[in-house]
């Protein structure tokens, strides 16, 4: 019974990606959802990121999340680029952001 108890005291074990939301065409509450479930489940770290023409609605889950859920997050932002390929195998740059919120 004891081993029962203590293995439900041990906090799960948290992969690499655990802390990353990766932003697409869902609506913005659904990423800010997902942003405020992990601070609630303990994270003291998530990453926002988001490609081409979702930027703008990983900057907007940003805003709402701090302006509204979580006042007190820290971040920080790092952009760049990535090279993809295209149609007829022609190499396209790809515009990215990363976005650290931290408690």
């Amino acid at each position: 019974m004891a081993e029962e108890s203590k293995a439900i005291k041990e906090k799960p074990r948290v992969r690499a990606d655990d802390n990353v939301v990766f932003v697409g065409k869902k609506p913005t509450m659904s990423y800010v959802l997902a942003v405020i479930t992990q601070f609630s489940e303990g994270l003291k770290e998530v990453h926002i990121k988001a490609r081409g023409r979702a930027i703008s609605r990983a900057v907007d889950v940003v805003e709402v999340v701090r302006n509204k859920f979580v006042t007190d997050v820290k971040h920080g932002i790092t952009i760049g680029t990535e090279k993809i390929k295209g149609d007829n195998n022609v190499e396209l740059n790809v515009s990215t952001i990363d976005i650290k919120l931290t408690k």
